[in-house]
């Protein structure tokens, strides 16, 4: 079934008159999601109710009310489940007399098109059809995409032989990798700017959330992934239970031809990055860190989507590896084949792209690890400058000569390493208050 990806169109294009149409009742509770209904509703031109049944107060009521939905709670204080849609009805009643839609699972997302399919004129409730009901997908291949008119429709041909859908996020493209992408079967998200690699992954995240998505395998637009892996791929997910598996290149069935220079970056690039992981043990090391063919469960695809941390840029599957190890996902690896020969590849220069990451390597590890990066070596430092110290004070007591260089170079060792302690110390501190 071919579906439309969410819009963010404005008030102003959906808006109908008050009383023309049902009302949406939503329960509050404390999952931020709800707010996300709200606003899609008002959008839409519905009156909002939000029923507080423990009269919470929580941020989400708050918000709500902010937002101006209608939220109220009812006479007494402890409401049976059952009873929430008849409070709802009794509200919506003073608004509209063509009844109110409930989804009382507020947190998921609702199929207004469906809802109101569903709801038929002289019914008081009707319950709302929501994403997890009535769209659920199995397997979805995400395509994020920046100018890959010429490979993305055999790329999307190919991935509907083994998904239920394909979703090819635009990045912007000054082509027409859009309406390409269209014409082959795909649904398609269009950037009215460019995100980066990063900013589009976090686009797919967010769509296959809201499509509630079992299994969403990653492909690049250019060809390069091939898309008969996406069985294996999925099978290992479903036998091994891992929460991200991804598509090595130098995992056993790899016919990757790698080149030299290639395989010299990325044997840097993942030493680091599983290093700042604190996995030291190579045999527990992801051996392949910046492979972006990668398939991720239901767990992952939640968690992923509402992760802000993320970067925009080449940086983020990096980002997506240190958001599965805080999280504790468990990770497998097999064997894929990358084609570099595909025509128009996708294009960074190696040496800038190596760098980036290794910038963003360094400075994630500062930020998560500021013991172990600033205050050891800041430590070693204010010792060799004592060192340098009593160097100076024994030659200007044996000699009569004060050393200006030996003094200096004390100087600066000592004050370098105190500074690199402090820094080291705060940053700890704020992980610690920030992590309780």
């Amino acid at each position: 079934m071919k579906r439309e990806p969410r819009s963010e169109s404005s008030a102003s294009e959906v808006e109908s008159e008050t009383g023309d149409q049902p009302a949406i009742g939503l329960v509050a509770d404390a999952d931020p999601r709800v707010l996300e209904n709200v606003v899609e509703a008002q959008e839409r031109g519905f009156d909002v109710l939000l029923l507080d049944p423990r009269e919470s107060g929580s941020t989400v009521v708050r918000v709500a009310a902010k937002l101006g939905a209608d939220v109220f709670s009812p006479p007494a204080k402890e409401v049976p489940d059952a009873d929430f849609a008849q409070y709802l009805r009794l509200r919506a009643n003073a608004k509209t007399d063509r009844g109110v839609i409930v989804a009382t699972d507020s947190a998921r997302p609702i199929d207004f098109e469906e809802s109101i399919a569903a709801h038929r004129d002289g019914v008081e409730v009707t319950d709302a059809v929501t994403v997890a009901e009535g769209d659920s997908v199995g397997v979805l291949v995400g395509v994020p995409a920046y100018n890959e008119e010429g490979a993305i429709q055999d790329v999307v041909a190919e991935a509907q032989e083994y998904a239920d859908e394909v979703l090819v996020v635009d990045d912007a493209s000054q082509d027409a990798t859009a309406q390409v992408a269209r014409k082959s079967g795909a649904t398609v998200v269009e950037h009215t700017r460019n995100k980066g690699y990063g900013g589009a992954l976090k686009s797919v995240f967010e769509e296959a959330d809201a499509w509630n998505a079992s299994h969403l395998v990653i492909l690049d637009g250019d060809g390069q992934h091939d898309p008969s892996d996406i069985p294996k791929a999925v099978q290992t997910q479903e036998s091994t239970a891992a929460d991200i598996v991804i598509g090595s290149r130098f995992a056993a069935g790899s016919e990757t031809d790698l080149p030299l220079y290639r395989r010299f970056g990325l044997f840097v690039v993942n030493t680091l990055t599983n290093l700042s992981m604190g996995v030291v043990r190579r045999d527990s090391w992801t051996r392949d860190t910046q492979s972006g063919f990668r398939t991720y469960n239901r767990s992952a695809i939640e968690t992923l989507s509402q992760d802000n941390s993320i970067g925009d840029g080449m940086s983020a599957s990096t980002d997506i590896l240190f958001h599965a190890h805080e999280h504790g996902y468990d990770l497998e690896e097999i064997g894929t084949t990358i084609d570099y020969d595909v025509d128009d590849p996708s294009s960074h220069n190696p040496v800038s792209h190596g760098l980036t990451l290794v910038s963003n390597i360094l400075k994630t590890i500062e930020r998560e690890r500021p013991m172990t990066t600033l205050g050891l070596p800041g430590f070693t430092s204010a010792f060799v400058g004592i060192g340098f110290g009593y160097w100076t004070f024994s030659n200007f007591i044996t000699s009569g000569t004060f050393p200006i260089g030996l003094a200096v170079t004390s100087v600066f060792f000592v004050l370098a390493g105190i500074f690199a302690c402090f820094t080291a110390i705060i940053l700890h501190s704020l992980n610690t208050h920030l992590d309780d």
